[in-house]
């Protein structure tokens, strides 16, 4: 195949993919479209089966961390984890929709760190909509709080988002290490996503709410929270020692997978279903499709784009490109094409590329696959969203949490090092 026509095969195919991804026709998987697509570039010869198998088994240790952290994020959910956040919401907001949404972001920041930020847009989003519910509060800054934070919370772990995990594995950095560099930026953007979302929904925020019903007490899982904490901390011993964190990830699905299933609480095809093995199939699928995109042409176009320092104009730029191109493309597409381009110049870049693949998709609808799912579980709860909306909310906070944080970032690598 002719250098010309593999390009255009590759761009349509992943623009076919993206499409069935956002739209869903007939509420098909993502995968249907996508499996199918990587299966042609491989046999047109869009892709060489060595730059595919590469592919896959960069993206390998990734699809087995997340199928392993859906798990033990659904196996806490049915411990009645999420139950308790529910009830925790309730009794801290005391009826009052501005200390709600402190609450929330609290909680949802939390979440998406810890439990990655599917946990916060599939588990934590019915939550609130049963809480704010509950207490007759509006339901609109609240819900989209989980869908903005299930992005932008995402920073600070490399177990966050399926992005971080990609981002550092580019970096060469630690599991502590990534945190720390992180952490600042994390708080920053989150802070600055409150004070926008505080302004940008007074009116929704106002002391109207009713006078809550009492809230029951919710035993707290202890075990599932000591099991979580257990994963956590087998992340950076396994970080230490070279091992891949999707081991501690299983590690800590299989604990709880096995009390249930001896309690009887499960079956082993719902811990299977878990996995989400068509969502899966969807992210090797994509990753083969962007790689013969990136082989023919796109790398030599962005090459010219990316700076090659960390400066803190070199960062901003960087994060910028990352994020204008997540809300184009997707922002998992995105981190596979610049990862590559931004691991010659040190972890820095690779920092800010994960900076603005996972706070720009705020902007935009297609922007990240979270917030895709968010809307969808968002419809099935009967509450619409307004396009318009979301998007001015996203021009607001986008730049508004992106910048500072991109500067958070900058200090963190002088204060710390690289």
């Amino acid at each position: 195949m002719s250098s010309t026509l593999a390009t255009a095969l590759s761009a349509v195919l992943l623009v076919a993919v993206l499409a069935c991804a956002v739209i869903r026709p007939f509420g098909l998987p993502e995968a249907t479209v996508a499996v199918p697509a990587a299966g042609v570039v491989i046999a047109a010869g869009a892709i060489t089966l060595d730059h595919a198998r590469a592919e896959a088994e960069l993206l390998g240790p990734v699809v087995g961390f997340l199928a392993a952290v859906l798990v033990l994020a659904k196996l806490c959910d049915d411990e009645g984890l999420f139950q308790a956040c529910g009830a925790w919401l309730a009794r801290t907001s005391k009826g009052r929709p501005q200390r709600l949404l402190a609450a929330n972001f609290l909680l949802a920041s939390v979440i998406t760190a810890v439990l990655s930020l599917d946990a916060t847009v599939v588990l934590l989003t019915p939550v609130v909509f049963a809480t704010v519910a509950r207490l007759g509060a509006r339901p609109k800054p609240h819900v989209y709080a989980t869908a903005h934070l299930s992005n932008t919370a995402s920073l600070l772990l490399p177990v966050s988002n399926l992005t971080n995990l990609l981002a550092f594995a580019a970096s060469g950095l630690s599991f502590t290490r990534f945190a720390v560099l992180m952490g600042p930026a994390w708080a920053v953007a989150i802070a600055a996503e409150y004070l926008v979302f505080r302004r940008f929904f007074a009116a929704d925020l106002k002391d109207e709410a009713p006078e809550p019903a009492t809230v029951e007490p919710v035993e707290l899982p202890v075990f599932a929270l000591v099991t979580v904490a257990c994963t956590l901390v087998g992340f950076a011993v396994a970080s230490a020692l070279g091992i891949e964190p999707a081991w501690a990830a299983l590690a800590g699905a299989l604990v709880l997978a096995c009390r249930a299933l001896i309690r009887g609480h499960t079956t082993p095809l719902a811990v299977a279903r878990a996995t989400s093995p068509a969502f899966l199939a969807f992210v090797l699928a994509l990753g083969i499709v962007v790689r013969a995109v990136v082989d023919n042409g796109l790398a030599d176009v962005l090459g010219h784009l990316v700076p090659d320092s960390s400066s803190l104009l070199a960062l901003l730029g960087i994060a910028a490109l990352a994020a204008v191109l997540a809300n184009l493309i997707n922002n998992l597409p995105a981190v596979l094409v610049l990862l590559p381009l931004a691991a010659v110049a040190g972890p820095g870049p690779v920092l800010a590329v994960l900076l603005g693949v996972n706070i720009g998709p705020n902007l935009t609808y297609a922007g990240s696959l979270a917030t895709l799912l968010w809307r969808r579980i968002v419809h099935q709860h009967e509450h619409e969203v307004d396009l318009g909306e979301f998007t001015r909310l996203g021009l607001l906070t986008v730049p508004a949490t992106l910048i500072p944080a991109v500067v958070a970032l900058w200090l963190s690598l002088r204060v710390f090092g690289a």
